[in-house]
């Protein structure tokens, strides 16, 4: 079965694609000045981009990872945005956990897996 890499460098690939299965890295906001909510509302768009761009849609996403710099202060706000996001019916498995983040203005990353459209 092939593999499909898009969006790569020589460190990663935004999206792999394998036998049905979109595999999303994990994404962040773009803008790091805002709260948990902006972050969080910014970082789905770019996963609805990518899932778009391979074929895919949030209705499909199997599993979700959530990375989240203090999940003391921003779960509620993180879930608060996400809860709206996906339509009812269609919640994936998931976890979130506290992480260091590599950079220090990230409050949220997220990484996907979904089924392909």
């Amino acid at each position: 079965m092939s593999i499909e890499r898009q969006l790569s460098d020589a460190r990663m690939s935004a999206i792999v694609v394998h036998s049905g299965t979109v595999y999303l890295s994990g994404e962040v906001a773009n803008d790091l000045s805002g709260d948990i909510c902006q972050q969080t509302r910014e970082t789905l768009a770019n996963i609805e981009g990518l899932l778009d761009g391979a074929g895919t849609d949030k209705t499909r996403v199997l599993s979700a990872t959530i990375y989240l710099k203090d999940i003391d202060a921003d779960f509620a706000g993180m879930n608060s945005v996400r809860d709206g996001w996906l339509p009812l019916g269609v919640a994936p498995a998931r976890a979130a956990v506290q992480a260091k983040m590599c950079d220090p203005g990230f409050l949220v990353e997220i990484s996907v897996i979904a089924a392909l459209g």
